[in-house]
């Protein structure tokens, strides 16, 4: 039931403290329910489960660094490296981790030079993301950019083929999705 599915207090305290769910920053232990949240949808098969940053108060675009880019950044790494690292290490424990696919991006990368005195401008001509469980080969890095992260130079994924690789983990052939 839904209410259950919700309820984190009776989760033990070894789970609390991997996640990060008493941990003493607000922006872990929100982005670590959600992450639990996740587990608990997975377990319970639910095929599509998205978990996306916490808002910060007054601060709406704390990814889209555009100012203020090292605060944003250091609070955001703080806030999503606990949670999702006990995701993915939980999911491998209870052996769901191989078929559940984990997506982790953001819709940019950020450009390799300042935007003003202290952003990034958003960078469409590369960025990094990663793939982990659903059958993907751990350790593996595909494509480069150029010495200043700025340009891809090597390996080029274009979206539709990251989409068509993403289906394929989920047993979906791209093919009959197409609509030219």
């Amino acid at each position: 039931t839904l209410p259950g599915l919700l309820e984190l207090a009776g989760e033990s305290p070894a789970t609390r403290r991997l996640y990060g769910l008493d941990a003493p920053e607000s922006m872990t232990r929100q982005y670590a329910e959600s992450c639990l949240k996740a587990r608990r949808l997975v377990e319970r098969g639910v095929r599509f489960v998205e978990v996306t940053m916490p808002v910060y108060p007054g601060d709406p675009n704390s990814w889209d660094a555009h100012g203020n880019l090292r605060k944003n950044h250091e609070a955001n790494a703080l806030a999503v490296d606990r949670p999702i690292a006990a995701l993915l290490r939980d999911l491998k424990g209870r052996g769901l981790l191989d078929s559940t696919l984990v997506v982790f991006t953001g819709e940019f990368g950020r450009t390799p030079f300042a935007q003003g005195a202290d952003g990034r401008d958003h960078n469409p001509f590369g960025f990094t993301m990663w793939l982990a469980g659903g059958g993907v080969k751990g350790g593996v890095t595909h494509g480069e950019t150029d010495e200043w992260g700025y340009k891809v130079v090597k390996h080029k994924v274009e979206i539709h083929d990251l989409h068509a690789t993403m289906l394929h983990i989920l047993g979906v052939d791209h093919k009959k999705l197409t609509v030219r």
